[in-house]
C-alpha cells in the first residue's frame, strides 16, 4: 500500500544529517559550499519539524474526536480494547490502532499510513462506515466490523466471532431435507410380466439404496415404489450443482423396450422433518404434474427443477377420469349457471373442448351454460365461425358479458390451461367460488390451487381427448357431430394429425368421436390458411438457422395472423433434418413472443420457463416484456446453451 507523505520524515532526517557532516568536512575547504550545506540540513530538519507537528495534531484530533463519540470514554481506552480498533483518517489511511489491531491484524507489525481497506476483504470504508456491521474474513479469521465517522475520522471496531459463524454454518449445513421418491414407470414393467417387475424393482431400489449410502443419508421404503431419503443441506446443495445425475442411472435401468424413470420431491431450508416431510409431498405433487422423471426441489415456496427429459408414461387405467367425470357432475348439479373458459389467444384443442362440455352441461344436465372467448385474439376463428352457422343459439360470450351474468353459485370450468395468468380474464376467475380445471400441461408454479375438482393429465395428448374420456362417462346423447368435430379438431391439432403424444387412449378417443359422427375431412378444413398467412409462415421458415440442433427463426412481419403463422413455422421447422426442436421469435401487442415446438427428444418447456414462460414437452411459448427482437434471440440462445446438455435421447 501507498505510505502518506508524512512517513517519508525518516529520510528527511537521514538526508539532513548528511548534509551536516559535509558541511562541517567541508567548512576548512571551501566555506561557500559549507553554508549551502549546513542550509540544506537545516531545511531538512525544519521539514522534518513541520510534518511532524502536523501529523502529531492530525493524530491527535481525530483520536481525540473518535473517543469523544464514545461516551465517557477518552483516548487512553482505545488502548485497552480487548479487540482490534483502528482509526483511519480523511482518505481512508491508518493514522491509529491499538495492540489488538496489530497482534490479530498485522503479525505484529505497525500498520500506520496503510489504507483501511486493505483489513476489509474487498469493502471499502466509505460503504461501510456508520453501518450496521460487515462481515469480513482476515488471515482465517472472521470478523464483523463495526465503523462509525467522526468528524472526517472513521471509528473501526473487529470484533472476532470465527466460532459463531462456523457453529451457524454447520447448523444450517446439516439442516435435515426430506426427498420423497416414487417409480414413475413401475406399472409398465408390471404388465408385461413378473419377473420384468421385479427386475425393474429391484434395480431402482439398488441405485436408490448407493445414492443415499453415498451421502451418509437416511433411506426407508415408505410403501410400493415409494422412498424416503433424508439428506444434509450441504449434501443437496452438491446435487443441485451436479444437477442429479441418479435421474440418468435410473433411466439406464430398461426391460422390454421400457425405461425406468422416478420422480422427487425435496424439501430445503425447513427446521424441523415434520415440515419438510410435508413440503417434499408437496414437491412430488409437483414433479408428477410436470410429468415426471425429475427432481423439484422447494426452498421458502419456490421451486427449482432438474430433469425431465423423458415423455410422460401414459395411464392405460381410465378408472381416474371416470371419477373425475363423477366429481364434475356432482359440481354442475349444484350450480345455477356454468361458464366455460381457457386460455389466451385460445386454439382449437381450448375452444373444441369447451363447445363438447358446453353442449352436454346446457343439454343433458339443462343448466345455463356458455363460452367466454375473445373472438379477436383466438385462433380458432374458423371452428367458432363453423359452430355458429350449424347450431341455432349462440354459445359464445365476452368476458365482460359474462361478468354481469355472475351469482354465487356460478361454476366456473377451465379448460386447456391451469395457469391464473394465462386465463383469458383473470378478472372473471377471480369472482367464482367453484371452479372446475381440465387440462393436459405440464403443472407450473403459479397454477390454480383453489378448484373443486382439478383433473390434469399431463400425459394426455390434449384438452379434447380428456373433455372427450369425461364426455363418454356422462350422458352423452347430446353430443353431435359438430361437437365431435370441434373435439376431433383439438386432438388433431395437438398432436399434430396423430404425430406427437399419441397413445391408445387417444385414438380410442378419436374412434369415439368418429362415431359421433365427426368427419376429418371437416376437420381438416379447419386447419386451412389464407394465402397471406402460408406467406408469412414460408419466409419464417426460409429465415431458420440451425443452432446445436434447434431451428431458430426471428420473424419481422407485423401482420395480424403473426402468431397463427408463428406456430405453424414453428411446427413445420420440425420436419427439416436434423432439428430437434424448433423456435420463432417474433413481436405481437407490443410483446416480444417466442413459439417453441419439438418432436419430445428435447423438453421445450425447461427452455421456455428459463424465459418466464412454460407449456408442455412438445409445445412451449414465452411472451417477454422490456425486450426487442434481438435481446430476446440472444436470450432464447443462452437458454438453449444451459438446458441443452441435459437432455438425452432416452
Amino acid at each position: 500500500m501507498k505510505r502518506k507523505h508524512w512517513t517519508l520524515t525518516p529520510w528527511f532526517v537521514i538526508f539532513g544529517l548528511i548534509m551536516l557532516v559535509m558541511a562541517f568536512a567541508s567548512y576548512n575547504y571551501n566555506i561557500v559550499l559549507c553554508y549551502i550545506e549546513f542550509g540544506v540540513s537545516v531545511a531538512a530538519f525544519a521539514v522534518v519539524f513541520v510534518l511532524s507537528f502536523r501529523f502529531r495534531n492530525y493524530i491527535n484530533n481525530t483520536v481525540k474526536s473518535a473517543a469523544e463519540r464514545i461516551k465517557g470514554f477518552n483516548s487512553d481506552y482505545l488502548e485497552k480494547y480487548k479487540f482490534p480498533v483502528a482509526v483511519s483518517g480523511s482518505r481512508g489511511d491508518i493514522i491509529w490502532c491499538n495492540a489488538r489491531f496489530r497482534k490479530s491484524m498485522c503479525q505484529g507489525r505497525s500498520p500506520e499510513g496503510e489504507s483501511i481497506n486493505a483489513y476489509l476483504s474487498g469493502f471499502s470504508i466509505q460503504d461501510i462506515k456508520d453501518g450496521e456491521g460487515t462481515d469480513i474474513a482476515v488471515d482465517g479469521k472472521e470478523y464483523t466490523v463495526y465503523s462509525m465517522s467522526s468528524g472526517e475520522s472513521v471509528l473501526s471496531f473487529f470484533i472476532e466471532n470465527t466460532y459463531y459463524k462456523t457453529t451457524v454454518r454447520e447448523y444450517h449445513s446439516n439442516l435435515p431435507c426430506v426427498s420423497i421418491i416414487t417409480f414413475d414407470n413401475a406399472e409398465d414393467f408390471a404388465n408385461d410380466s413378473d419377473e420384468a417387475y421385479s427386475h425393474a424393482v429391484i434395480a431402482v431400489e439398488s441405485l436408490l439404496q448407493r445414492w443415499a449410502a453415498d451421502f451418509d443419508s437416511l433411506y426407508k421404503k415408505v410403501g410400493t415404489n415409494r422412498y424416503m431419503i433424508i439428506f444434509r443441506e450441504s449434501d443437496v446443495e452438491k446435487m443441485v450443482s451436479q444437477k442429479f445425475p441418479i435421474l440418468k442411472e435410473i433411466r439406464s435401468v430398461s426391460a422390454n423396450n421400457k425405461v425406468a424413470t422416478i420422480s422427487a420431491g425435496l424439501c430445503r431450508g425447513t427446521k424441523n422433518i415434520k415440515t419438510s416431510e410435508l413440503n417434499a409431498r408437496k414437491a412430488l405433487e409437483m414433479a408428477l404434474g410436470r410429468g415426471g422423471d425429475q427432481v423439484a426441489v422447494i426452498k421458502d415456496n419456490s421451486y427449482e427443477f432438474f430433469g425431465g427429459t423423458a415423455a410422460a408414461a401414459e395411464k392405460a387405467s381410465k378408472v381416474r377420469m371416470r371419477v373425475i367425470a363423477n366429481a364434475i357432475s356432482r359440481a354442475v348439479a349444484d350450480c345455477d349457471k356454468v361458464f366455460i373458459m381457457g386460455h389466451r389467444f385460445s386454439d382449437l384443442d381450448c375452444v373444441g373442448s369447451s363447445i363438447g362440455l358446453q353442449c352436454i352441461i346446457e343439454k343433458s344436465f339443462r343448466r345455463y351454460c356458455k363460452i367466454v372467448i375473445d373472438r379477436e385474439t383466438s385462433m380458432a376463428k374458423q371452428l367458432i365461425s363453423y359452430v355458429e352457422s350449424h347450431i341455432d343459439s349462440s354459445i359464445f360470450m365476452t368476458a365482460d358479458e359474462a361478468l354481469r351474468g355472475i351469482t354465487q353459485r356460478s361454476l366456473l370450468i377451465v379448460v386447456d390451461t391451469h395457469l391464473k395468468s394465462s386465463l383469458e380474464s383473470v378478472r372473471l376467475y377471480e369472482k367464482f367460488k367453484k371452479i372446475v380445471v381440465i387440462d393436459h400441461h405440464r403443472r407450473s408454479v403459479n397454477y390454480i390451487d383453489n378448484a373443486l375438482v382439478f383433473c390434469h393429465e399431463p400425459s394426455a395428448s390434449s384438452s379434447a381427448e380428456m373433455c372427450s374420456e369425461i364426455i363418454s362417462y356422462l350422458d352423452d346423447k347430446p353430443l353431435g357431430y359438430v361437437q365431435a368435430d370441434a373435439l376431433l379438431a383439438g386432438i388433431m391439432l395437438d398432436t399434430k394429425n396423430f404425430v406427437l403424444k399419441t397413445g391408445v387412449r387417444t385414438f380410442e378417443a378419436a374412434a369415439y368421436l368418429r362415431k359421433k359422427g365427426a368427419n376429418t375431412l371437416t376437420v381438416k378444413e379447419m386447419f386451412s390458411d389464407s394465402i397471406d398467412t402460408y406467406r408469412e409462415k414460408v419466409e419464417i421458415v426460409c429465415n431458420a438457422s440451425i443452432y446445436k440442433g434447434c431451428a431458430v427463426s426471428v420473424s419481422k412481419s407485423n401482420a395480424d395472423d403473426i402468431r397463427l403463422a408463428a406456430a405453424q413455422a414453428a411446427d413445420e421447422m420440425l420436419t427439416l433434418q436434423g432439428v430437434k426442436a424448433s423456435f420463432v421469435v417474433f413481436k405481437n401487442d407490443g410483446k416480444i413472443n417466442i413459439s417453441a415446438r419439438s418432436y419430445g427428444k428435447l423438453n421445450v418447456q425447461i427452455i421456455m420457463e428459463q424465459l418466464g414462460g412454460g407449456g408442455h414437452q412438445t409445445m412451449a411459448a414465452a411472451q417477454l416484456e422490456g425486450e426487442t427482437t434481438e435481446t430476446a434471440y440472444n436470450s432464447l440462445l443462452s437458454a438453449i446453451d444451459s438446458v441443452m446438455d441435459d437432455f438425452e435421447s432416452v
